[in-house]
C-alpha cells in the first residue's frame, strides 16, 4: 500500500515538505490541508507588494516559470492533492486521522496517515489595548490582510499611517507607506532602538536618522497606549507624550506560533508554544514531523531554542522532512540568525549575536567597529560601509556580525561569509585572514571584513583603546562632565575649522600629515578623543603617541563617518 502522509498548511514549509517527498517516493499518496484559499505564497514579499514594487499579488503566488501555485498547480504538476478552505481540527494519534472541516460546506471528515507534517505557520500578536479592533487596524497575518491594505491606499483613504513595532517588517511596511503612496507615516517601538536584541545600538541610530531624514517620524523607548476612532474607524494612536493621527494602524508586534492543534493532540510545546522537534523535524510523536514557523530550532551560538520565521528557514525545515519522510535521515541544525533588509537606499542586516545580545547571554564581549568601501575606494561607484565583528574576549571566537550600507549586495556578500563559518567556532584571526574574491568593482584589496578582524585583534592586545560611542555623545551633549577630555581632529583644517570654533575649550586641530612637526601642541595633562573620518588614521596616531610615552589616548571607532549618520543636535 502507498504510503499516506498528510500535510497541515500550505503556505512556504508544508508545500516544500510535501514536493520534496513526492520526489522521493513517485508512488506516495501525498494530500496538504490548508484553511486559506490563497496557498503557497512568499509572505516575505508582502511588504513590496504593498509598496508597489511587486505590481500583483499573484507574483507571491507564481513560480519562476510564471506558473500559480494553486491547488490546480500542486495536483497537475506536482501529483499532490490540496484541500483548500479545509480547518483541521483534531489529531486522533492512536488511530493515525485527522478531523477536518470543510469550512464551505461544514462537513466533517476523517483523514488517514501514516505520517503527519505540522506546518501551521505562526499568528500576528495583537496588543491588548483598547481599539485594536477598529476598522483600519491590520496586523499582517495573511495575503488577505495585505490585499485588503492596498486596497485602502489605492483609494485614497489613508492620510496618516502609524506602524507599531520597530522589526524588521514594520520598518518595511513604513517604507511602503511613505515612498510610495507619499504618506505621512509614523513608527513607534517599545524597545530603546529599532530592531532590538538584533541590530547593535550604534547600528540601529544610524538606521532611525536615515529613515527620519526620509519624512518617517521614529519614536523608540515609546509604547502605544490605545487606538482611538470614530464610527468604528480609526483615527489615531495614543502613546504616553501625545496622540498621532491614523487612518491605518499596522501591528508588527511580532508574531507566535500556532501550536494549538499540536498541543491538543498531546504533543511537546515549548513554554513560547512552539512545537518541540529534534534535528530530524520530528515531533515527541515519531510518527509527527513539524516545520517553519509553528517550532522551535536551536541557535549553536547560545544553546537555546527560539523561534524564527522566516520563509529561508521554513524552506530548508521543509526539505528536511521530506527526506526523512522518505528514509534519508537528514538534520536541520539550527541557525545563528542571519538577516538582511532594505530601507529606502540603505540597507542592514547581521548574522549572530550583536554585542548587546552576546554581553547579555553571558559574553564578555568586544566589538570591533569599523568604517570602509565596500569596493576599492577609485572604483566610482564605491560608497561606505559600517560593520560591528563580535568577539568573545577570554577564547577570541567570533559571536556575530552586523552591518549598514548603500543598498546593493556589498553588506549581504559579508554577513553570508560569516553565517557560513559562524557555527564552526570561527577565531579573530580567522577572519583577518580569511580568503574573499577581489576586484576593485567588488571590494577593496585590503577587505572591510578582513579588517574588522584586524581591528578586534587590536582591541584584545590593547593596542588600540576606544571610547564607548555614548560615552562620547553624552560628553558631547553636556550630560556628563569630563574637563580632562580632549578631541584631538586630525582631519584638514578646514574640516575641522567648525567644531573648533563651537568647542573651542575641547577641540584640538592637528591635521594627521603635521602631527609629528607639531607635537608642541598636545597636551600632556588631557585623556586625548582622537578623531578622524574612519578611525583609520586615529589608531595609526594612537600607536605614534603611544611610542612617545603619551597613552592617555581614546580612538571614536567610526570616526566623523559614524557621527555625520546619526541624529546629532550638536553637529555644527
Amino acid at each position: 500500500m502507498n504510503k499516506k502522509v498528510l500535510v497541515i498548511g500550505a503556505v512556504a514549509a508544508g508545500p516544500k515538505a510535501a514536493c520534496r517527498a513526492k520526489r522521493l517516493m513517485p508512488d506516495a499518496d501525498i494530500t496538504i490541508v490548508d484553511m486559506d484559499n490563497l496557498i503557497s505564497y512568499g509572505g516575505c514579499g508582502i511588504p513590496f507588494y504593498v509598496s508597489g514594487e511587486v505590481a500583483d499579488e499573484k507574483a507571491l503566488r507564481s513560480t519562476t516559470y510564471q506558473m500559480l501555485r494553486d491547488a490546480a498547480y500542486f495536483r497537475d504538476a506536482k501529483g499532490i492533492n490540496v484541500l483548500t478552505g479545509t480547518k483541521a481540527l483534531s489529531i486522533n494519534r492512536k488511530e493515525k486521522t485527522v478531523l477536518v472541516k470543510n469550512l464551505d460546506s461544514g462537513n466533517e471528515e476523517e483523514l488517514k496517515y501514516d505520517n503527519l507534517v505540522l506546518a501551521t505557520g505562526s499568528a500576528p500578536n495583537i496588543l491588548p489595548i483598547a481599539g485594536n479592533n477598529l476598522g483600519g487596524v491590520f496586523a499582517i497575518s495573511d495575503l488577505h490582510k495585505a490585499i485588503a491594505i492596498k486596497e485602502k491606499l489605492a483609494k485614497g483613504e489613508v492620510s496618516n499611517a502609524v506602524v507599531i513595532g520597530g522589526g524588521a517588517i514594520g520598518i518595511e511596511m513604513a517604507e511602503a507607506f511613505a515612498d510610495m503612496w507619499g504618506i505621512k507615516t509614523t513608527v513607534i517601538e517599545y524597545m530603546p532602538q529599532l530592531l532590538p536584541r538584533i541590530l547593535p545600538k550604534t547600528i540601529a541610530m544610524m538606521l532611525e536618522k536615515h529613515l527620519k531624514d526620509k519624512g518617517i517620524a521614529v519614536y523608540t523607548g515609546t509604547s502605544a497606549k490605545e487606538i482611538k476612532g470614530v464610527d468604528g474607524k480609526v483615527t489615531g494612536v495614543i502613546t504616553e507624550n501625545s496622540e498621532i493621527p491614523a487612518d491605518i494602524v499596522i501591528m508588527a508586534a511580532g508574531v507566535r506560533p500556532r501550536s494549538e492543534l499540536a498541543r491538543d493532540a498531546g504533543l511537546n510545546v515549548s513554554h513560547s508554544g512552539a512545537i518541540v522537534v529534534n534535528n530530524r523535524m520530528q515531533t515527541s510523536d515519531p510518527a509527527i514531523y513539524a516545520c517553519g514557523d509553528c517550532v522551535e530550532i536551536i541557535n549553536p551560538l547560545t544553546g537555546k531554542r527560539t523561534i524564527a520565521p522566516m520563509g529561508s528557514l521554513a524552506n530548508r525545515e521543509g526539505r528536511v522532512v521530506g527526506d526523512n519522510l522518505a528514509g534519508i535521515p537528514s538534520t536541520f541544525n539550527g541557525w545563528v540568525g542571519s538577516f538582511i533588509m532594505k530601507a529606502f537606499d540603505i540597507c542592514v542586516g547581521g548574522t549572530g549575536l550583536s554585542i548587546e545580545a552576546a554581553k547579555a547571554e553571558g559574553y564578555d564581549a568586544i566589538e570591533s567597529l569599523v568604517c570602509g568601501y565596500d569596493r576599492t575606494h577609485f572604483y566610482p561607484e564605491s560608497s561606505l560601509m559600517f560593520l560591528s565583528l563580535v568577539a568573545d574576549k577570554k577564547t577570541r571566537r567570533v559571536l556575530g556580525l552586523q552591518g549598514y550600507a548603500n543598498m546593493g549586495d556589498a553588506l549581504l556578500a559579508r554577513i553570508n561569509a560569516i553565517a557560513a563559518i559562524l557555527d564552526k567556532k570561527p577565531l579573530i584571526e580567522d577572519i583577518g585572514n580569511m580568503e574573499l574574491a577581489y576586484a576593485p568593482p567588488f571590494s577593496t584589496a585590503v577587505d572591510t571584513l578582513n579588517f574588522a578582524g584586524y581591528i578586534a585583534d587590536n582591541i584584545l592586545s590593547g593596542k588600540l583603546r576606544a571610547i564607548e560611542l555614548d560615552d562620547f555623545l553624552n560628553w558631547m551633549d553636556g550630560k556628563t562632565e569630563n574637563p580632562d577630555w580632549m578631541v584631538l581632529d586630525l582631519r584638514h583644517e578646514r574640516e575641522s575649522r567648525p567644531f573648533v570654533k563651537k568647542f573651542a575649550d575641547k577641540w584640538l586641530s592637528v591635521p594627521y600629515n603635521k602631527i609629528r612637526y607639531e607635537m608642541d601642541k598636545i597636551p600632556d595633562n588631557k585623556t586625548l578623543i582622537i578623531l578622524c573620518n574612519s578611525a583609520t588614521r586615529s589608531y595609526e596616531i594612537q600607536c605614534f603617541l603611544d611610542g612617545q610615552g603619551n597613552k592617555n589616548t581614546l580612538v571614536l571607532l567610526g570616526g566623523i563617518n559614524l557621527l555625520k549618520r546619526l541624529d546629532i543636535k550638536w553637529w555644527p
